[in-house]
């Protein structure tokens, strides 16, 4: 840390004390150039070696947080070097012109050794931090190169790498006191049920990192396969003929439902209108606007010829995607308080099954840069209290556990219920809260 960025001025002393001995000058200038090279390499491919992470993203994040400490106490060594030297004297540099020169080479040097430090540290950190959104990544990006800026934008990644370091080492904990207890294996399969305007994709899972963890900790899972843009009727049908599929193939009766947006209103249809209660045995709401969205009001102030035509061109690129049927005008008019209102009194619950609801709610709008539009525009319509599409009142239904949120100003958005982005945020762990529902479902013997 001390002496390796002072190869210049390791070279010349060498060249100084070897002069009438050229093969012993040459061989020690090659010797420091190699360890120079071999041990700059070493820490900026493999700064850190621990077996603690097995993912090489955590291995890399961790490593950018140790360059990072490593650069900021390499700056302190740095003063302190050239401040004693100061003090000491230059006395095996040339007392000339060119002993200035010399300081200076190994100077600037000394602050390109450290700079690529930094710079290796900031791209570890920028790639692998999940609670950095894509907007944030090239706002510090572009700051890092403003002098003073970068000095608190340096600091503000070292927190984020922190604070994902700790949630992971969190999750190693709970994964190792959890390993081998099988807590999400449930008495029933479950199955997920995405909301509007999604499908289940193979190569981009609706849910996330979800699905991934509940199947290492002991659930069996499936996926619902509705529409994209499919009404809560035709829904409803695709999620029956799924959950006979599932019931046949692990000679079962009954499955656990667990529906985020709209797919808890497609489930409570499936099972008063298509009459399957006996064969779910819970159901599980996220987000679900039981009592519509005030957002639609807004929408449906639009003239009936531009909202058909918008639904249409929605209808014709989802045709290309896989939907067999999309209808978007009437899909997204269920999710109106008006519709929800006259849909609750025609479809009451089944006293044969379990119903529970959670909801979120977004701190300010600019809490997730993808919602702050409809964020803003329920706030003005008088619904506060929302995830950036369903107000907390609206997706209470059954036994309401709870309304998610975080410790700090962004709360958690519609969005982050479902893992959209991977990202994780300080004070909720999306991860551990679906392990938690899972585990309370196989407790009460579902």
């Amino acid at each position: 840390m001390i002496l390796l960025p002072h190869l210049v001025l390791l070279l010349v002393w060498t060249y100084q004390n070897t002069f009438e001995n050229k093969l012993t000058m040459i061989s020690l200038t090659v010797s420091l150039i190699l360890v120079y090279m071999a041990v700059c390499t070493c820490l900026h491919i493999m700064p850190l070696i621990t077996k603690q992470f097995s993912t090489l993203r955590l291995k890399i994040l961790q490593g950018g947080r140790y360059l990072l400490k490593f650069s900021f106490y390499g700056i302190l060594s740095q003063i302190a070097f050239y401040l004693i030297m100061s003090w000491i004297g230059w006395g095996f540099l040339p007392q000339d012109k060119t002993g200035i020169v010399i300081l200076l080479i190994d100077l600037i040097f000394c602050c390109a050794h450290i700079y690529l430090f930094l710079l290796n540290a900031c791209l570890r950190i920028i790639l692998t931090c999940r609670s950095l959104g894509i907007l944030k990544r090239l706002l510090i990006v572009l700051g890092l190169w403003v002098p003073i800026l970068n000095l608190f934008l340096l600091r503000y990644l070292g927190k984020k790498a922190r604070e994902e370091m700790d949630r992971e080492i969190c999750r190693f904990e709970n994964r190792k006191e959890r390993a081998g207890k099988m807590v999400c294996a449930t008495k029933y399969p479950l199955v997920l049920l995405h909301g509007i305007g999604f499908r289940d994709l193979q190569y981009f899972n609706y849910w996330g990192r979800i699905p991934k963890e509940l199947v290492k900790n002991g659930a069996l899972i499936y996926y619902g396969h509705q529409e994209a843009w499919g009404t809560i009727e035709d829904n409803g049908a695709a999620i029956k003929a799924t959950i006979e599929k599932v019931m046949e193939e692990n000679h079962c009766d009954k499955v656990n439902l667990i529906a985020h947006s709209k797919g808890g209103l497609d489930a409570r249809y499936l099972i008063c209108g298509l009459h399957m209660e006996d064969h779910i045995a819970s159901l599980t709401t996220i987000s679900t606007p039981h009592h519509g969205s005030e957002l639609l009001n807004i929408l449906n102030r639009l003239p009936d010829g531009i909202y058909r035509l918008i639904s249409s061109l929605i209808d014709t690129n989802y045709k290309k995607l896989g939907d067999t049927s999309p209808d978007c005008y009437h899909a997204s008019k269920q999710l109106s308080p008006d519709f929800c209102r006259e849909f609750n009194k025609k479809y009451p619950d089944s006293p044969k099954v379990y119903y529970q609801s959670y909801a979120s709610c977004v701190k300010s709008t600019l809490g997730d840069s993808l919602l702050s539009i409809p964020n803003l525009l329920m706030f003005f319509a008088g619904a506060p209290k929302n995830d950036g599409l369903v107000t907390i009142e609206s997706a209470k239904w059954g036994h309401f556990k709870k309304a998610f949120t975080t410790t700090g100003k962004r709360g958690i958005s519609h969005g982050d219920m479902i893992d959209l982005k991977r990202e994780d945020y300080k004070g909720f762990d999306v991860i551990e809260a679906y392990v938690e529902i899972v585990r309370e479902l196989k407790e009460m013997g579902f």
